[in-house]
């Protein structure tokens, strides 16, 4: 490695979405510093499989609402 172009690597602290803290080496921040997670494998829905629902049937009608005249035509 070439000296004095990398950044320091130090020990930091990471909060999971749960509570629960571990300690890691990082480039982030300075030494010491607490870096909170605010989506991680014990809550993301790829790693848990649970899904939630959205208000998808507002923004569809939202959508035709507000592309219902497009494509018809008028004479």
């Amino acid at each position: 490695m070439k000296p004095g172009i990398h950044p320091e690597y130090h020990e930091i602290n990471v909060i999971m979405t749960d509570g629960t803290e571990y300690k890691t080496r990082s480039c982030y921040g300075k030494p010491g510093d607490t870096l909170r997670l605010d989506v991680d494998t014990k809550s993301h829905p790829a790693w848990t499989g649970v899904q939630r629902m959205l208000d998808t049937g507002g923004q569809v009608a939202k959508f035709n609402k507000r592309f219902a005249g497009i494509g018809t035509r008028s004479k």
